[in-house]
């Protein structure tokens, strides 16, 4: 008989490192699985869960600490890597001499 060993599912945490900790307790305690860490990875150590299954518990989890307004999540092959947005920084200016409008409309 043979014996089958657990998958091993990556998820790469990027520019979100500090909260690797949190991370990992976060899965730990949604999953029965090992999670264990390694620099900016997380490992985690499951017979069942997919990695599809995986992505939507890290959503989750950067859903809930509020950080999906400068981090998205996508799943590159069995791995889930957590991005930062670019954000496109415009500067306006505002044009000299024009004022805005302070007429009241009456209707």
């Amino acid at each position: 008989m043979f014996l089958r060993g657990k998958r091993k599912l990556k998820v790469d945490l990027g520019e979100l490192k500090d909260e690797s900790e949190s991370l990992s307790s976060f899965l730990s305690s949604k999953l029965e699985a090992d999670v264990t860490s390694m620099g900016n990875k997380l490992f985690v150590h499951s017979d069942v869960l997919s990695s599809s299954e995986l992505k939507r518990l890290v959503n989750k989890f950067v859903y809930h600490h509020h950080l999906n307004h400068k981090y998205w999540v996508e799943l590159e092959g069995d791995a889930v890597k957590i991005n930062k947005f670019k954000h496109a920084e415009k500067k306006e200016k505002q044009k000299e001499g024009i004022t805005p409008s302070t007429i009241k409309h009456g209707w």
